[in-house]
């Protein structure tokens, strides 16, 4: 079964595939022909997910899957959750000179520095559209934030994110070892769960 994925980020991508597996094939949206910037305009993660798989399922016409994922940060009352991608460039801290992985962990550093309470929760909803129908599937790994990065693999907010009962960041974990446990990989085994459901 092929599954249109709103994205070209090929780390969402290999997380995406690692964590369904071979049984359904995952078209990106390069290889899906869709070229445009995909809008994402509320300020939920569900609204946004939702938004960007009517978005594709309108130019492509078949089943396909969005994400939005958002780290959530407890010292900041939620921030950056949404935001969580362009964090940098909004507010009073930018970096305009840094590329926006960085930027953005700078700022949450900056914005979380002498305080001691550093949990946190990364969220990702996943939405898909199946047969014109549409559904949600929610994981949330809970964890703090680091006081530096650390580690080189994953991508975003990961160098600086240490899931509760270990004592690395996502960044410092393979594909594998963090496909066990993140929350792509827990959204991710819902949306199976159901498909398999669904005889598809």
């Amino acid at each position: 079964m092929e599954l249109v994925f709103a994205t070209n980020n090929q780390h969402k991508i290999l997380e995406i595939k690692n964590a369904i597996g071979d049984y359904y094939q995952i078209i990106s949206l390069s290889e899906a022909g869709i070229e445009e910037e995909i809008p994402e305009d509320f300020d939920t993660l569900e609204e946004n997910a939702s938004q960007k798989a009517q978005y594709i399922f309108d130019k492509y016409g078949g089943n396909c899957i969005a994400d939005d994922t958002g780290l959530e940060v407890d010292a900041l009352e939620g921030r950056p959750g949404v935001f969580s991608a362009r964090y940098s460039k909004m507010g009073n801290l930018q970096f305009p000179e840094m590329e926006a992985n960085k930027g953005n962990i700078k700022k949450l550093l900056i914005e979380l520095e002498n305080r001691e309470i550093r949990t946190a929760r990364f969220r990702t909803v996943i939405a898909l559209i199946l047969n014109e129908r549409k559904y949600l599937f929610e994981g949330i790994i809970h964890g703090s934030i680091l006081y530096k990065a650390s580690g080189s693999e994953g991508f975003g907010y990961d160098p600086v994110f240490q899931p509760t009962g270990f004592d690395k960041s996502f960044a410092e974990m393979d594909l594998n070892e963090k496909n066990m446990i993140s929350h792509r990989a827990i959204a991710s085994r819902k949306l199976v769960d159901f498909l398999k459901t669904c005889n598809i």
